[in-house]
């Protein structure tokens, strides 16, 4: 299998590169030259397999001959030695409700699932190559703590997490900062979200820069964060349709940068008997709007009690726009730099009903957050986080749907405890946190600035080629 990008500009590459890649280097989005298709034997099965096992049949087709089939077993099985669940992605009855569970991970988010897995591939292929490798990422709350977990202690690897300052839950934040290992380095810079990745964005799309520095990715523009998503979607659906190829499944995904939904979009197009894709933002809207009016337009953005959905600009709309388009990588090129001129993009007619039959869509603003929060825990005593609860919100004209869990509703307990007048319980990977001494640097959220900190910092390390 090989790699191309969504803006057409580079020479395919195997799964591999494009891994250490991240960012393809003529700034789009490294996507598979085909999508594999999934016939109804294999969802058969597949259906009551463990999940590790069924990563690896999923995964297999878009690794190709990057990796043997023992080393993919035994990364997976590395990847999720650790977590606190013996399914990794349970589904759990709620009420009338089915949520898959993605929290059970060492951070308690569903970032663990995807960076656990990167981690270990990461640190395989660079003792392969013998090289290092200094990974850049920008965080709106849970993807930092994660990528830090699944590399913190490793040697040929360097990590450097920007997130936006007083923007994420203290427990967030305290995840990456108490981490004193010498290889993880975090900072704070004094903007938006959007604003970390669009330094990060910049930083890559520096060849000469980003070359000389070994840089690579660990958000979700980097493949196998998608790769690895998808398996839970194979996974749930498994769990409730007893292997039945006619049995549909609709999933309500919260979202801020695309990336989850996104992984859900894959396995449909790889043949899962997906129904729905309710895709969930909180009042930061923009993919909502997009859903509804064909018009992809940034605003402002809006703090609120999900952070991690605080985003106007997401991520891995790229990917979706590129099979959207055609799979035309000069239209979705010209797409894009009109986005970034005039800071909107309008699809066509054609392309509107398209993005209609892809997803459902709907915005839940704070108020209706917290109602979701406190209506479940009145009615069945169990506790949701707000990113959850936008998710279940989204899916009220949909019992049936799946709702995604996507994080330890202690990570949020400020905002569990407006809505209920309780706090959940901290997991045992979440105690202590707020007694631990801290690092971080505080930095402007200017590209030149986390350039130069970057440089000065590596400069004084041997990971990277002189």
């Amino acid at each position: 299998m090989n790699y191309i990008s969504t803006r057409g500009g580079i020479m395919p590459v195997n799964f591999a590169d494009a891994v250490l890649m991240g960012l393809a280097t003529d700034g789009g989005l490294l996507i598979p030259e085909s999508i594999p298709t999934v016939t109804a034997d294999q969802l058969q099965n597949w259906a009551g397999l463990r999940f590790q096992a069924l990563a690896a049949e999923i995964m297999r087709p878009f690794i190709g001959d990057s990796l043997p089939d023992e080393v993919i077993t035994d990364l997976i099985e590395r990847a999720y030695a650790n977590f606190n669940h013996p399914e990794i992605t349970p589904l759990h009855q709620v009420g009338q409700r089915q949520l898959l569970e993605l929290f059970h991970g060492p951070t308690a988010a569903f970032k663990d699932i995807a960076l656990q897995w990167l981690g270990e591939l990461f640190d395989y292929l660079l003792t392969q190559n013998d090289s290092y490798l200094n990974i850049l990422g920008a965080t709106s709350g849970d993807t930092g703590s994660a990528a830090i977990a699944g590399v913190s202690g490793k040697a040929r690897i360097n990590i450097f997490i920007l997130y936006p300052h007083g923007r994420i839950s203290p427990i967030q934040e305290r995840q990456m900062t108490t981490v004193t290992e010498p290889n993880v380095q975090t900072i704070a810079v004094q903007g938006t979200f959007d604003d970390a990745q669009r330094i990060v964005k910049t930083l890559f799309s520096d060849v000469q820069f980003k070359t000389r520095y070994q840089l690579g990715a660990v958000n979700s523009i980097n493949w196998a964060r998608i790769l690895a998503q998808t398996v839970y979607y194979f996974y749930a659906w498994g769990r409730v349709s007893g292997g039945n190829p006619d049995h549909r499944v609709s999933f309500a995904v919260p979202t801020g940068n695309f990336g989850d939904v996104f992984a859900g979009y894959l396995a449909k197009r790889m043949g899962l008997p997906i129904e729905q894709l309710i895709l969930a933002t909180n009042r930061n809207a923009i993919l909502t709007r997009f859903v509804q009016t064909g018009i992809y337009a940034a605003g402002d953005v809006y703090q609120t009690l999900s952070p991690a959905m605080d985003i106007q600009i997401a991520s891995n709309f790229e990917r979706y726009l590129y099979y959207l388009l055609d799979e035309n990588a000069t239209a979705v090129r010209t797409a894009l730099t009109n986005f970034e001129q005039e800071r909107r993009l309008i699809v066509n007619a054609t392309q509107r009903r398209q993005v209609n039959k892809d997803f459902i869509a709907c915005a839940v603003d704070d108020s209706e957050t917290l109602a979701q929060m406190q209506a479940v825990y009145d009615d069945t005593g169990y506790f949701i986080c707000p990113h959850t609860a936008v998710g279940m919100h989204a899916a009220a004209n949909y019992p049936d749907a799946i709702c995604l869990a996507t994080a330890h509703p202690a990570k949020f307990n400020e905002a569990v405890q407006i809505a209920t007048g309780q706090t959940a319980p901290l997991p045992l990977s979440l105690q202590g946190l707020m007694n631990k001494p801290t690092r971080q640097k505080t930095l402007a959220a200017d590209a030149d600035v986390i350039r130069q900190y970057l440089q000065t910092t590596l400069d004084n390390t041997e990971n990277y080629n002189d």
